[in-house]
C-alpha cells in the first residue's frame, strides 16, 4: 500500500547542511496501526510529513499503491493529500472563524463533492466521534478531547487510505487520551493508521506495529512488511477550491474581526466618497445645463452670420519647423482666415430660408450690418448719436413673441418704421447715452411717461455724407447736421418695455426698432452717392485704403453703407428644443452635396454656452477626480498591507488548508477574495456615505445659489463603476501578499506560533 525507498531528507541552508532521513526503507499495509517512536529530533515528524505530501523527500521515492511520486508536481501531491490522507495533529490545527461541520466538510469541498453529500458525510463522521450534539459550535467553544475528535472526523470525512497522527494525545489529560486513542484503534482496523509518539506505553497498549527512529535511520521494527507486486493503479482526484468556498472562508474570517473590517473599508472609502461626490456633482450640474438649454436657452436663435469661427482647430506641441528657404522674406498671412469660415448669403439661400416651415420658429431676423446715422436736438444744437451706444437694436417682428419676452410698462409697441421703443434691465435702468440722446438731465429720476414722444431722426447718406477727393465724410458743421436732421427720418418713442425676468430678454436694454426702418433705409441708401462710388471703387471710399491691403472687404462696406439689400447675418429663434433640431436639419440639408466654402454654417448660441459650462464642468471634475483618486491609490495600498498582516495571522490556517489538499492557487483565491470582500464593503459604504452628505450639499447648494437644486445627483452607472472600481483596487492592491501566502511552505505554516 504505502512503500518507502531509502528515502533521504537533507535540510541546507546557506553554509550548512542537515541530514533529517538517512535511507529509510519501511512498507505499510492496510489495517495496521504504526506508531513511530524515538527521541526528539530524530526525524519522526519529518518522516510523517513526507509520508503525507507535507514536505518532499532529497532521494530514494515514496511509492503510493504501487506508484512512484518521483514524478509528481504540485499539484499531484495537493491531491494525494486530498485523497489518500487525514491528518490528527497535537495542536489540533482547525479554523477556529467557521463551525466543526465547516471545518469537517473542508476536505471534501477541495475534492468538488457536492454540498448534501458533503454535510451528509461531515455529519456522519461528527456523530461517529460523539459529537452529533456539536455540529455548529466553533472549535473555540469546545474542550480539547473535543477539538480533537473533530479533527478524527476531518481526517476520515473524505475516506482516506492512510491517518497520519502527529502526537495526538500530547495535550490531553490521560482519560480523555484514553477515549481518543481507542476511536484511533477502532480507525485502523479498516485503514492504516501512522502515530508519532514519544510514549512507549501507548504505543505498546495500542499499536499493531512499532517502529524506532535514532538520528534519521531505523533501528528496530516489530513487524516488518514485506512490499506486495502491486500494479500502478494509483489515480487521485484533482482538488480544486470554488471561489465561492475562498469567499465564505474569508467572509467569517473578518466577520470575526468585524471592527477592524470596519475601519479598514471606511479607510478604503474616503476615496470612493471623493470621487462619488465629484461624479455625482458633475452629474447634477450637467444635467441642470441641459435643463437649461431645453427650458430656458431652447429659445436662443441659430445666427448665420457673415463668419463663423471655425472649432476643432488642431493644437500643435512644440515648435514650427523652420523653413530655410524663406530666410530673407517676410510672408504675409490673415490669421482669422486661418480660423473661420466665411458665409457666402446670397439670395438664393435667402429664399431658402424663407421656406421655412414658419410653425418651427417664433421669429426670423434678417441683419444687414448697416450702420445708421443717428441725429439728436437739444437747444438748437445737433448731435450725432453712436447707435452702439444707446443699444440700437431691431425688435422681434412677431408682436406675440415680443410680448412672451417684454412687459409692456408704458405706451404700446411700435406698428411702423417710424416707432422706437425704450427697453430697460429688470433694475429700471437705462444708461445715460439713452437719456442724454433723448435730452434728459442725467441727474433726476424720470417717470415712464415722460419718454414717450421723444424723438430721433435717422439722416440720409446723401446728407450726411460729402465727397472729396473720391472719399467721402462725414459732415461735422452745424449747417449740415442741421439739414441733415430736417430732411431725416423722425423717429418717435411709443413705449417703455422690460425684459420678461424668466425670459430671454431679460438684461436687455436700449432703443428698439421695426425692422421696416432697416428696410426704408437701404432701399433710401442705394441711390446714394456714396453706394454708387463704392460700389464701382476697389477702395474703401470711407478710408481711402484698398480692399488687397484692408482688413474689411468690399462686402463689409457695402453692407455698412446700406448698399446691399442681402443679409449680413440672420437670426432664427426657435418655437422649442425639438423644432430646433428640425431646424438644424434644415440648415444642413442646404449644405449636401457642396464643397466647404460653400457652405454657409450656422451656430446655436445655446450649445455654444452650454458646451463651454460642460466643458469646464468637466475639467474642473477631471482635476478634483485626480486628487480623490490619490486618496484612493493610498486606501488601496493600505489595503494590501493590512492583507499581508492577514496572512500572518492566518499563517496557520494556510499550513491547514495545504494539509487538506489545497492548491497555492487556493490559497491565493482566499486572500483575493478577502480583499475583493473589503474593496466591496468599500465601495458600497462610500457610495452610501456620498448619498447621506448629498442631502446636506444640496441644501448649502441651494441656498448659496438661485436655481439650483438638487445639484448632487448620483447615478446607478457611476454608483456600480465605482464599487467595481474599488473592489478592483483593492484586488489588485492584494495580489502581492496573496502570492505571500500561496508561497508559504505547509510545513512552515502548520508550526507557525508554535
Amino acid at each position: 500500500m504505502l512503500q518507502l525507498k531509502y528515502i533521504k531528507k537533507v535540510y541546507k541552508t546557506k553554509f550548512t547542511e542537515q541530514v533529517a532521513l538517512k535511507g529509510i526503507e519501511l512498507s505499510f499495509e492496510k489495517g495496521e496501526f504504526v506508531s513511530i517512536l524515538g527521541p526528539s529530533g530524530c526525524g519522526k515528524t519529518t518522516l510523517l510529513n513526507i509520508i503525507g505530501g507535507l514536505d518532499r523527500y532529497t532521494s530514494g521515492d515514496l511509492v503510493i499503491n504501487g506508484k512512484s511520486t518521483k514524478e509528481f508536481n504540485a499539484k499531484d501531491w495537493d491531491a494525494y493529500r486530498n485523497n489518500s490522507i487525514g491528518f490528527v495533529f497535537q495542536n489540533y490545527n482547525l479554523i477556529h472563524h467557521i463551525s466543526i461541520l465547516e471545518n469537517v466538510e473542508m476536505g471534501m469541498t477541495l475534492s468538488g463533492i457536492t454540498k448534501e453529500v458533503r454535510r451528509e458525510k461531515a455529519r456522519g463522521v461528527l456523530t461517529r466521534v460523539g459529537l452529533e450534539e456539536h455540529l455548529n459550535k466553533n472549535p473555540y467553544q469546545l474542550s480539547g478531547g473535543q477539538k480533537q475528535r473533530v479533527a478524527i472526523a476531518r481526517a476520515l470525512a473524505n475516506d482516506p487510505d492512510v491517518i497520519l497522527a502527529d502526537e495526538p494525545t500530547g495535550a490531553l489529560d490521560t482519560e480523555t487520551s484514553e477515549e481518543v486513542l481507542s476511536l484511533i484503534q477502532e480507525i485502523a482496523e479498516e485503514k492504516l493508521v501512522i502515530m508519532v509518539t514519544h510514549n512507549q506505553e501507548i504505543a505498546n497498549e495500542y499499536s499493531s506495529r512499532i517502529v524506532r527512529l535514532l538520528d534519521g535511520e531505523v533501528v528496530d521494527d516489530s513487524r516488518p512488511t514485506e512490499p506486495l507486486e502491486q500494479e500502478d493503479t494509483y489515480d487521485p482526484n484533482r482538488t480544486a477550491m470554488s471561489f465561492f468556498t475562498a469567499l465564505n472562508l474569508s467572509f467569517n474570517n473578518l466577520r470575526t474581526k468585524k471592527w477592524r473590517t470596519l475601519i479598514t473599508a471606511f479607510a478604503g472609502s474616503i476615496g470612493i466618497i471623493g470621487i462619488a461626490l465629484v461624479l455625482s456633482i458633475s452629474n447634477g450640474f450637467n444635467e441642470s445645463i441641459d435643463a437649461l438649454e431645453k427650458d430656458t436657452f431652447s429659445g436662443f436663435p441659430l445666427m448665420v452670420n457673415k463668419y463663423k469661427m471655425e472649432t476643432g482647430v488642431r493644437v500643435q506641441f512644440g515648435p514650427d519647423k523652420r523653413d530655410d528657404s524663406l530666410e530673407d522674406v517676410l510672408v504675409p498671412y490673415d490669421s482669422q482666415a486661418r480660423n473661420r469660415h466665411e458665409n457666402k448669403i446670397n439670395e438664393d439661400y435667402i429664399a431658402y430660408i424663407n421656406e421655412l416651415d414658419d410653425s418651427l420658429y417664433t421669429s426670423l431676423e434678417f441683419s444687414y450690418g448697416v450702420s445708421e446715422h443717428l441725429l439728436t436736438k437739444s437747444l438748437d444744437t445737433v448731435n450725432v448719436v453712436n447707435p452702439r451706444s444707446i443699444g440700437w437694436s431691431t425688435l422681434f417682428d412677431d408682436d406675440e413673441f415680443t410680448t412672451s419676452q417684454y412687459d409692456i410698462l408704458e405706451g404700446r409697441l411700435p406698428e411702423n418704421k417710424e416707432e422706437i421703443v425704450v427697453v430697460i434691465d429688470l433694475k429700471n435702468q437705462i444708461d445715460k447715452r439713452v437719456l442724454s440722446a433723448f435730452g434728459f438731465e442725467l441727474n433726476d429720476e424720470i417717470a415712464f411717461d415722460k419718454i414717450l414722444g421723444k424723438e430721433l431722426v435717422v439722416g440720409s447718406n446723401n446728407s450726411i455724407y460729402t465727397e472729396l477727393d473720391g472719399r467721402f465724410n462725414i459732415v461735422t458743421n452745424q449747417e449740415d447736421l442741421t439739414n441733415a436732421y430736417e430732411g431725416g427720418l423722425k423717429l418717435t418713442v411709443v413705449g417703455l418695455l422690460r425684459g420678461k425676468e424668466d425670459g430671454l430678454q431679460s438684461n436687455s436694454r436700449g432703443v428698439y426698432y421695426k425692422s421696416e426702418l432697416t428696410e426704408s433705409i437701404i432701399t433710401d441708401a442705394k441711390d446714394s452717392n456714396v453706394c454708387s462710388v463704392q460700389t464701382n471703387a476697389d477702395y474703401n471710399v470711407l478710408t481711402g485704403i484698398p480692399f488687397n491691403t484692408s482688413a474689411q472687404s468690399k462686402d463689409d462696406v457695402l453692407h455698412y453703407l446700406g448698399c446691399i439689400s442681402t443679409p449680413s447675418s440672420i437670426n432664427i429663434y426657435p418655437t422649442g428644443t425639438e423644432e430646433k433640431s428640425e431646424i438644424k436639419a434644415y440648415l444642413d440639408d442646404y449644405n449636401t452635396g457642396k464643397i466647404k466654402d460653400d457652405q454657409i454654417l450656422y451656430e446655436d448660441l445655446s450649445k455654444t454656452i452650454t458646451d463651454m459650462m460642460g466643458q469646464m464642468v468637466s475639467m474642473i471634475s477631471s482635476v478634483l477626480v485626480s486628487f480623490a483618486a490619490i486618496s484612493l491609490v493610498v486606501s488601496s495600498i493600505m489595503i494590501g498591507i493590512i492583507t499581508y498582516v492577514s496572512v500572518l495571522e492566518r499563517t496557520k490556517e494556510i499550513g491547514i488548508l495545504r494539509a487538506l489538499g489545497a492548491r497555492k492557487k487556493d490559497i491565493s483565491r482566499v486572500f483575493n477574495a478577502e480583499t475583493i470582500i473589503v474593496g466591496l464593503t468599500a465601495g458600497v459604504l462610500g457610495i452610501f456615505i456620498t448619498y447621506l452628505l448629498s442631502f446636506p450639499i444640496n441644501r448649502v447648494l441651494s441656498n448659496m445659489t438661485e436655481g439650483l437644486e438638487n445639484v448632487v445627483k448620483m447615478t446607478l452607472r457611476h454608483s456600480v463603476l465605482l464599487i467595481i472600481t474599488s473592489m478592483l483596487l483593492t484586488f489588485i492592491a492584494g495580489l502581492i501578499p496573496s502570492r505571500i501566502a500561496a508561497k508559504k511552505h505547509p510545513v512552515e505554516a502548520l508550526r507557525h506560533n508554535e
